[in-house]
């Protein structure tokens, strides 16, 4: 089978590349790979289905451009198609002194990203919109808002189809090997000849770019993040969405509050090693997930750095009672026993061998295939920007 384009990866950033590719070019013959049985089961089917609008992001980055567009995009799609989704807007809360340089400085991030209708809040304020929670300052971000990320994938599968793209799903890829001008797809069941070859694949990003006989620049590393879910008798104490203020030398956002856009409300996540790319629980462990991730000096230096951060994690992580701690610190109303075990996603991180984390999206191109190989939060917001930059990429190249 040949093909003019084949996409590795199911997730929402794959679907939305071969929406855009084939909106470009409805004549386009495009190949979607899922080694899954569904689509989107990983970082997309396990996040909490946030909005972002964009409010932490270094002015410029690849990372707020795409938040920015792509937030405009995801709702017209979401109005378009009927899926549901809300713009119920969240605060961002500092709930001590030391926290205010930095709330500024999302502040000015804010604006400089061009996001509409952003207020500074006093105590009283915050308490207007968040009856139950407790701060010295914070940040109103009307735009953020919650979406249902499985139903915007399941509705690209079904346009992508429309269009006359394939969707091959159990469809596991090993290899991709060039050959004279094409690509050589293989995978667990049959190989496939493309003209151009895309991979977002994930938690198995650097694999991918490996599989095709390049060395990828970063590793993947991969971080749970751990979520519980508020008692229905208690969730009166969360209105919409209460974000602590990160701490910007750690690349996750902290615990924090999220209503769900099918009801409930969720708290976390935290992060931790995961002990395997796919490893949801403390009890899922792959030996050879876990030995790359082992034996690659960036982890170790990234410790390093960062240990008695990243020794609190584990510590939230089995107690409840600790969560809860960092949880009062927003919302001091809560207790551990409102708190019920929730979901959990992996977070693919990638990882450079000198234990910085990769911050904005990355990309590593060579002659007829281009990898994405960091795509991390907002990248399901971002979606439908990433695939129509990607698109560009591509097209200019495909003849």
């Amino acid at each position: 089978m040949n093909y003019d384009v084949t996409i590795v990866g199911g997730g929402i950033v794959g679907l939305a590349t071969a929406y855009r590719l084939l909106e470009q070019r409805p004549a386009l013959k495009l190949l979607l790979l899922e080694k899954e049985p569904k689509l989107a089961q990983h970082q997309t089917g396990n996040n909490s289905g946030v909005l972002h609008a964009g409010l932490y992001y270094k002015p410029g980055s690849q990372k707020a451009q795409c938040a920015v567009q792509g937030l405009q995009q995801m709702v017209a799609f979401c109005r378009e198609h009927g899926i549901a989704h809300e713009l119920c807007g969240k605060i961002v809360v500092a709930t001590e002194e030391r926290e205010l340089p930095k709330l500024e400085d999302l502040w000015t991030r804010g604006n400089a990203n061009g996001l509409q209708g952003l207020r500074k809040l006093t105590p009283e304020q915050i308490k207007e919109i968040e009856p139950h929670a407790a701060g010295i300052a914070a940040i109103h971000v009307p735009q953020e808002g919650i979406v249902d990320y499985p139903a915007v994938c399941e509705k690209l599968g079904e346009l992508i189809k429309q269009k006359g793209g394939v969707i091959q799903l159990g469809a596991r890829v090993n290899e991709i090997t060039a050959q004279n001008d094409e690509w050589w797809v293989e995978t667990n069941s049959r190989g496939y000849a493309s003209k151009f070859v895309i991979t977002c694949g994930g938690l198995h990003a650097d694999r991918l770019v490996r599989a095709s006989g390049q060395k990828p620049s970063a590793k993947i590393v991969p971080f749970r993040g751990e979520y519980y879910v508020i008692k229905k008798e208690r969730q009166f104490l969360v209105r919409n969405l209460i974000y602590p203020v990160p701490d910007p030398k750690f690349p996750f956002l902290g615990v924090h509050f999220t209503r769900l856009i099918h009801g409930g409300i969720e708290a976390g996540p935290n992060a931790v090693l995961a002990f395997a790319r796919e490893g949801y629980k403390w009890t899922n462990v792959n030996f050879r997930d876990l030995a790359e991730s082992l034996t690659f000096p960036g982890l170790w230096k990234f410790l390093a750095k960062y240990p008695s951060i990243c020794g609190y994690e584990i510590h939230r992580s089995l107690s409840r009672a600790e969560f809860c701690r960092s949880l009062q610190k927003l919302v001091p109303e809560i207790q551990a026993g409102d708190l019920e075990p929730g979901g959990a996603g992996v977070r693919a991180q990638a990882m450079t061998p000198d234990g910085n984390l990769v911050d904005d999206f990355h990309f590593e191109q060579a002659r007829g295939i281009l990898h994405v190989v960091n795509a991390p939060s907002p990248a399901a917001t971002a979606s439908l920007a990433i695939g129509a930059r990607i698109t560009e990429k591509v097209l200019t190249q495909l003849i």
